[in-house]
């Protein structure tokens, strides 16, 4: 399996502090927030990792990382030079990809789990993870029916489909590529990654896990705060690298 992290973005709702560096780049506690990430995926054997960035900060991240020879990694970057969504990731790793299963995950997606099984043991299909939230309206938001089976993925629904927000963590096999290029881009002009969950949950190849620990989508001022106590207090000594 193939890993990639997205962590392009203007990362504006953290103006001023992402003024002068990638939002991913900023400190959660003692690390780089793109190194919880990076632990994501090399907890879980993944080697070989995509890091999708924007052109503005791409000496930033290669002055941090360098070739991931540092962590026993190999580590490849391409530039996402405008905001074509969480999917677009898919048509720009296509040949990085090639005929390998992959698992990407936001940048800016902390988790207190260690995810490396479910990971692990992924065979074909898709996979991702549901978390129980106040704010749904926030997230892509999957619909359960009366036996917890998901029905219904729906990003930042208007109206009130579900408490369960879908995490930044999503597996895939390999037709996710032609997949992204038989989909079009949504009114807001992005392609969404509910799309493609929504394929494979219209094929009975999709699984949602849940998340029982705690999951921060650290992309404010509040959620980089609650990253950095969690952070403090249950992952400092978690982290492998």
């Amino acid at each position: 399996m193939r890993g990639i992290i997205l962590s392009g973005g203007s990362g504006t709702r953290l103006a001023p502090l992402t003024k002068i560096t990638s939002k991913q780049l900023l400190p959660v506690y003692h690390r780089p927030m793109i190194y919880y990430p990076l632990n994501t995926l090399i907890k879980a054997g993944i080697k070989e990792i995509l890091i999708i960035i924007a052109p503005e900060r791409a000496g930033d991240y290669l002055n941090l990382l360098g070739s991931g020879r540092e962590f026993g990694c190999k580590f490849t970057y391409e530039i996402q030079d405008k905001p074509r969504g969480l999917a677009d990731a898919y048509r720009i790793g296509e040949n990085f990809i090639d005929q390998e299963n992959v698992c990407m995950i936001l940048g800016d997606n902390i988790f207190a789990d260690d995810l490396s099984a479910e990971i692990k043991n992924f065979t074909s299909g898709g996979k991702v993870f549901a978390k129980k939230v106040p704010d749904p309206e926030r997230f892509g938001v999957v619909k359960f029916d009366e036996r917890m089976k998901a029905v219904k993925i729906v990003e930042k629904p208007k109206e009130w489909l579900s408490d369960y927000a879908l995490t930044g963590l999503y597996i895939f096999d390999n037709r996710v590529v032609d997949v992204v290029k038989n989909t079009q881009p949504s009114a807001r002009g992005e392609m969404e990654i509910t799309d493609i969950q929504n394929w494979y949950l219209e094929r009975g190849e999709l699984e949602v896990a849940m998340v029982a620990g705690e999951w921060i989508d650290a992309g404010t001022f509040d959620s980089l705060l609650r990253a950095q106590n969690l952070a403090r207090e249950k992952l400092a000594d978690k982290l492998i690298i």
